[in-house]
């Protein structure tokens, strides 16, 4: 493995970890221990607006690196659509390429559902129980889904790994 290879994938790696572990301890930790704060819902969703807001500082580039040194190590066979459906690699590839793209898709929507003026409006005791109950459903749905898919990613670079045969 040459050293340009070794730094693309130290960089996918890392990059990686603060994705999936920061995705995992924002929904598996810090939501449940809010959640049996004693806090309002509404403080409860501020509160873990605010801390997305500060996680998305780590989040965005560490997405746009997964991306970036992804598309760089995978380039040359993602350019050959013939050449993904061609072997199992190929299309553990493609799929893993797939479900990359829903993720930031995901992602985006996620965002759009708390943006800055949704996020005014749950500071400033805005919104209605039921407005809030329905942006809830919707945070929590949007980041399960999240989490699984990179969770699902993680699997598929592992299949990758060890050669794209199951």
């Amino acid at each position: 493995m040459s050293l340009e290879q070794a730094l693309l994938t130290w960089a996918h790696l890392t990059a990686s970890a603060v994705w999936v572990g920061g995705s995992l301890f924002l929904g598996a930790i810090l939501a449940p221990v809010l959640k049996r704060s004693g806090m309002a819902p509404g403080e409860r969703i501020a509160l873990m607006v605010l801390v997305g807001r500060r996680f998305n500082w780590a989040a965005i580039p560490a997405l746009a690196l997964l991306v970036a040194t992804g598309v760089h190590m995978s380039g040359p066979l993602l350019a050959r659509p013939d050449l993904l459906a061609a072997s199992s690699y190929g299309m553990w590839l493609a799929a893993k390429a797939a479900l990359v793209a829903a993720l930031a898709g995901t992602f985006a929507a996620h965002v759009w559902v708390v943006r800055g003026s949704v996020e005014a409006r749950i500071r400033g005791g805005l919104l209605s129980g039921a407005e809030l109950a329905s942006l809830r459903r919707r945070i929590i749905v949007l980041g399960e889904a999240m989490v699984i898919m990179s969770v699902a990613i993680l699997f598929l670079a592992a299949v990758l790994d060890s050669g794209g045969s199951l």
